[in-house]
């Protein structure tokens, strides 16, 4: 696991060294143990590169890491477990080999292959490839998106990086707010790939490579996308063969992703997904496994550490639990620098907190990541199968009939979640999923200044999908929101915010549940085995009876939260407050003051909870007031 970063010039400049290791050592969380830096022989081309040391400890396995003659330069962040068996293949064919590391293998397989040498690899990683023999650069993203990249371009250079922190720092880049993101963000609480919060930055797509050549000619292909059969295309399959089906492909990415010279421990949240994960590697290891967990102070509706302690238990892992306080809030800064810009999943505290605990004892980190992506574990899957058969009536008058009783004390209770769910129940599909999981949908436009929202192209609130309709088209309703939520919310929130907490504590993460093998399997089976009624993930706990002990299997979906509302109220509502009643606060310049501040009144007089809708704001300001600061050189 490492930061990579680079820069290929178009104008005849040679690339400045400087600007290289300037860019590369903003990145240092990322890999704190060794660095390196290449210019082509012309100088228009550079790659930097700092290594998180994972596979390979030795000298031999740095980067840059060139072919036998050096014609091949290549820069790599992540991990390929298919990578042992790519190079008996290639060392048969003659290819010499430095070191035991994967990034050997990437070298050397383009020699031979070219650009299509990534669809052979499996794994996480973000690559950068430099081809001095045709003076071309490739970049190339794994399938589901576990890795970031980052690019910058205009008429004299293009420059790539694993977070865009990097380009702050180069002196020919100019980094600005994109006003057109402003909207998205507040309905996602991120904004959609490709787009980034800054202006001529994009990020390269999961699934996704990039050519580009000295001309400054580029090319951009997808070699992977994700594929739900038509709604009459889907193949029946007797229930205990998925379950098995499913077991072994998960147990095979479980055994993958054990590979390490370094410590090797795993997230437990008291889930069943990480419970599964916990379980499958306490079978294969020779030594207790290592596990995380955290919890929190102030609301007992967001502590799952006593399922995490019975799961521990079960499975004699060496457990250490973290609990979170409301003075955790003091990290926003450091958040919001992590993520390059606001971030509106405040399940970001919990993760840094519990990745850098964890980094105290362990390298790496096996995750249950994408599990409820792939078996529909959301609430609001089964609330979207409901919608489709209910009268839109039948929702408004449940509505009508929900909102009138008294606001609940936070998100979590039965009842908000209720209430959400009915408000839109009349809505389509995927406006009603989106509705279900945005922090401002319908009240978007009063949140905008008036005269911000004219300065903008209209806004499409359904834009993080836009791209995925015709991949959506024909197939189940269960489907298509399993489509969605893979390539919006799984790629541009939860990833990010694991990438982003891990790395930032120098911690590498694994995602068994995001093995290829295991998501295309489990996009092809039958809805009735994922969604059984009001059973979550059914063929995924049949896979796996013997693991999950019966409080974790009958437990609803909790997910992982932060309590808000109740420290919005409490200890921090000074600190709210301060940030955002100010005249001078900067997000008034795009923001109604007027709408801000009664929701800051409504919150703190327990008229609803909107405490998630408040961290967004926070977010935004704080970025605003750092920004100045990041790109002053």
């Amino acid at each position: 696991m490492c930061g990579i970063c680079g820069e290929l010039r178009f104008d005849g400049t040679p690339v400045s060294e400087a600007a290289l290791v300037a860019m590369r050592d903003r990145l240092v969380h990322r890999g704190p143990d060794s660095v390196g830096v290449y210019r082509s022989p012309g100088g228009g081309s550079g790659l930097g590169f700092r290594r998180l040391r994972i596979i390979d400890l030795t000298p031999n396995a740095s980067q840059p890491m060139p072919n036998e003659d050096g014609t091949v330069q290549v820069v790599f962040n992540g991990e390929i477990y298919n990578y042992k068996t790519l190079r008996a293949g290639l060392v048969a064919r003659g290819h010499r080999f430095r070191s035991q590391s994967d990034t050997e293998v990437i070298a050397h397989l383009y020699e031979e292959k070219g650009d299509d040498c990534i669809a052979d690899l499996e794994g996480m990683f973000a690559i950068a490839i430099w081809d001095e023999r045709v003076r071309r650069l490739t970049l190339a993203r794994d399938r589901a998106g576990k890795k970031p990249l980052f690019y910058y371009r205009d008429d004299r250079l293009m420059a790539f990086a694993s977070e865009m922190k990097a380009f702050f720092q180069h002196p020919d880049i100019s980094i600005e707010p994109n006003p057109e993101a402003v909207p998205y963000y507040f309905i996602y609480g991120y904004v959609p790939l490709p787009a980034t919060i800054y202006k001529r930055v994009s990020q390269l797509e999961p699934g996704t490579l990039m050519t580009v050549d000295a001309a400054g000619q580029s090319t951009i292909r997808r070699y992977w996308q994700l594929r739900y059969p038509e709604a009459g295309e889907v193949r029946p399959i007797p229930r205990a063969e998925a379950a098995a089906g499913v077991r072994d492909r998960l147990t095979r990415a479980v055994e993958r992703r054990l590979m390490s010279d370094v410590p090797l421990g795993a997230f437990l949240s008291g889930g069943l997904d990480s419970t599964i994960v916990v379980g499958l590697m306490s079978r294969m290891m020779s030594e207790p496994v290592k596990t995380f967990s955290i919890g929190f102070e102030g609301d007992p509706a967001y502590d799952e550490t006593e399922y995490a302690r019975l799961a521990a238990d079960r499975f004699k892992t060496d457990h250490t639990e973290f609990r979170v306080s409301p003075s955790a809030i003091d990290l926003i800064d450091t958040l919001v620098w992590h993520h390059d810009g606001p971030f509106g999943d405040s399940s970001a505290v919990p993760t840094y907190l519990v990745s850098k605990l964890t980094r105290e004892k362990v390298t790496v980190v096996l995750t249950g990541d994408g599990g409820d992506e792939l078996f529909a574990g959301y609430l609001r899957f089964y609330a979207a199968m409901v919608a489709e058969r209910l009268p839109a009536a039948a929702g408004r008058a449940a509505h009508g009939v929900l909102s009138r009783m008294p606001t609940p004390s936070n998100e979590r209770h039965w009842l908000a979640r209720t209430q959400r769910f009915t408000r839109s129940m009349g809505a389509p599909l995927h406006d009603r999923l989106t509705a279900w999981n945005a922090l401002f949908f319908d009240n978007l436009e009063a949140l905008l200044r008036p005269d911000f929202v004219a300065s903008l192209a209209p806004i499409d609130k359904l834009r993080h999908i836009s791209r995925e309709r015709p991949m959506m088209a024909g197939r189940t309703a269960l489907s298509q929101a399993l489509h969605a939520n893979f390539t919006s919310y799984l790629a541009d929130d939860l990833l990010v915010k694991t990438d982003r907490c891990t790395m930032a504590n120098s911690l590498e993460a694994r995602s068994p549940f995001l093995d290829r093998e295991l998501v295309e399997y489990a996009a092809g089976l039958p809805d009735d085995l994922k969604l059984q009624g009001r059973r979550t993930k059914a063929i995924l706990r049949d896979a796996f009876p013997d693991l999950v002990p019966p409080a974790i299997d009958r437990r609803g979906k909790m997910g992982f939260g932060v309590p808000l509302d109740t420290w919005f109220r409490g200890e921090l509502r000074d600190y709210m407050r301060d940030l955002l009643l100010p005249p001078g606060a900067r997000y008034r310049d795009m923001l109604s003051g007027a709408f801000v501040e009664g929701l800051v009144a409504r919150h703190l007089a327990g008229g609803a909870n909107l405490g998630q809708q408040l961290w967004s704001i926070i977010c935004f300001e704080v970025w605003l007031r750092r920004l100045p600061e990041w790109t002053a050189r």
